[in-house]
């Protein structure tokens, strides 16, 4: 039984390589568009009883493979190919066509019924966003534009009428201080908040009118109201004490006065005036060449327009007065 057993082992290897090679033939056949021969059949003898006992299947633990009854013979099914289902081109099937996926009801948007022979409106046609035109944009730029220059202007004067003013100095009446050509800020609104001081540096109206068609005056504070003001040897003194004065290029060149209009002499001393109340007493840096209160007299306070505190031409010499 042993060597029966061990024949059928040989005949199944062999039916296997014979239905390789069958099947082998079989491709080229096709490749070169030649029919394939039939496959031959191919029968395994079969045992009349089981495996004998202590066989290679008891041995190896698994089941044998099911034995076809002698005389029935069997038969692979052939290699199902590509081509013998879609024929020889080899081309692929038409996917079908995708149909658009339906949205739930609740995410759908209803759109209502359009009557009859009412055109539909174009997805394209345009909308009117709100979007001014170029006629409307130049009007709102040319009334923003204005209201920027009119608004500028307004704070200019006002600026010009209650806070800072630029003068322009027409004369060498204040050399070296300020030169001919000079221009200078003044500040309107330092005597709303303090007293005149003395050594301030002012603007004022010119009390005899216009000359020469100037109008504003810039001279120095000398001496305040109620004080006394007197030369002596080409010095100043003020009630009777000598007066300092570092701006001018020499401390002797302040020439005499007689008694000039608006000023009191109560001593009758020559060159000598008392300020009246409301007043000041002013004279230019240059006083060999300045016309002041030397001349037309002690100012009132009233008639001064400001403090000149900053130079701001020429450029080299900007800074404070």
């Amino acid at each position: 039984m042993d060597g029966d057993y061990g024949d059928g082992g040989v005949d199944e290897q062999a039916t296997d390589d014979a239905w390789a090679d069958e099947l082998i033939e079989r491709a080229r056949a096709r490749s070169a568009d030649v029919p394939p021969e039939p496959i031959a059949e191919v029968t395994t003898p079969v045992h009349p009883t089981g495996p004998p006992h202590g066989g290679s299947d008891l041995r190896q633990g698994g089941p044998r493979q099911p034995v076809v009854p002698e005389g029935t013979p069997e038969r692979r099914p052939a290699l199902v190919t590509f081509e013998d289902i879609h024929g020889s081109s080899g081309a692929f099937p038409a996917l079908p066509e995708e149909e658009p996926q339906q949205l739930p009801s609740q995410f759908s948007q209803h759109v209502p019924d359009e009557p009859p022979g009412q055109p539909r409106p174009d997805p394209m046609h345009q909308v009117d966003l709100g979007i001014p035109g170029s006629a409307v944009s130049f009007r709102k730029t040319l009334v923003e534009w204005g209201s920027v220059i009119v608004g500028a202007l307004v704070m200019a004067l006002l600026v010009k009428a209650y806070l800072f003013q630029a003068f322009y100095i027409p004369s060498p009446s204040m050399e070296p201080t300020l030169g001919n050509g000079d221009r200078i800020i003044v500040n309107k609104l330092s005597y709303r908040l303090h007293e005149v001081n003395r050594g301030d540096v002012v603007v004022f109206k010119a009390p005899q009118g216009a000359v020469n068609g100037i109008e504003d005056l810039i001279k120095r504070v000398i001496a305040l109201p109620g004080e006394t003001i007197s030369t002596e040897a080409g010095r100043v003194r003020v009630d009777g004490g000598l007066l300092l004065e570092p701006y001018l290029v020499s401390q002797d060149l302040t020439s005499g006065f007689t008694l000039p209009p608006g000023c009191q002499n109560p001593t009758g001393a020559a060159d000598t005036c008392l300020v009246p109340p409301g007043h000041v007493f002013v004279l230019g840096d240059n006083r060999t060449n300045s016309k002041d209160s030397r001349i037309f007299g002690p100012i009132p306070e009233d008639a001064i327009l400001g403090r000149a505190f900053l130079r701001v031409w020429p450029l080299g010499d900007i800074g404070r007065l």
